[in-house]
């Protein structure tokens, strides 16, 4: 039986090597920042594979001709804080007219439950596609909150975009929303005692911040 109905897990091949040189504890703050924006790029081709198109009549230099474009609302982009803002460069870079929010929530040490202490997502998510994006899903409490949040804001086509995922994470997200597609460059063996994904890259917003 799968772990979710959709997870999806992009095994490109530049997706894969970069992925690599990320995991490496000898990778640079800067060097984690460049490699998480390049590969954000290269998942969000993957993850917007399902915007929908419209057809409008142009006029290129050699005739008139129907030719598509993008339908409907803007997409959304929900990031959820703080690591989740090193994936938003990459996907703007490719839709660079997306809305985007922002939902704060930290893991508490000791339930490794989460807490929120911010929110503001756009208008209107139940007019756009909204990709929620998180490096890490790990116990996948985060992500369940954050989804939660915004289907009660009326979101309704959601899609989780994260670098790494656990399998705890993947069964957490399938049992509370098995309609939000997963989608990741890796999934990773275990969770270890403190919820840390392993074999992982650490603690991916003090990696991209050079934090402790």
């Amino acid at each position: 039986m799968p772990l979710h109905p959709s997870l999806t897990i992009v095994d490109h091949p530049l997706v894969q090597h970069k992925l690599t040189l990320m995991r490496d504890e000898g990778a640079s703050t800067a060097t984690f920042r460049r490699l998480l924006r390049e590969i954000s790029l290269l998942l969000a081709y993957e993850v917007t594979r399902g915007l929908e198109l419209r057809t409008t009549r142009i006029r290129t230099p050699m005739c008139e001709t129907e030719a598509p474009l993008l339908k409907g609302k803007k997409l959304a982009l929900v990031s959820i804080l703080r690591a989740g803002n090193g994936l938003l460069d990459g996907i703007l870079e490719l839709v660079p007219s997306a809305r985007v929010g922002f939902i704060g929530l930290y893991r508490d040490p000791d339930t490794l439950r989460p807490v929120q202490y911010y929110d503001k997502v756009p208008g209107e998510l139940d007019e756009r596609m909204v990709i929620v994006v998180d490096p890490m899903l790990a116990t996948g409490n985060s992500s369940v909150a954050a989804i939660d949040l915004l289907k009660e804001k009326g979101a309704r086509n959601i899609r989780f975009l994260c670098l790494l995922a656990a399998p705890e994470g993947v069964r957490r997200m399938a049992a509370a929303h098995p309609d939000v597609p997963i989608l990741t460059a890796a999934l990773d063996e275990r969770l270890d005692e403190h919820g840390y994904i392993v074999p992982g890259l650490g603690d991916a917003g003090d990696r991209l911040f050079g934090t402790k």
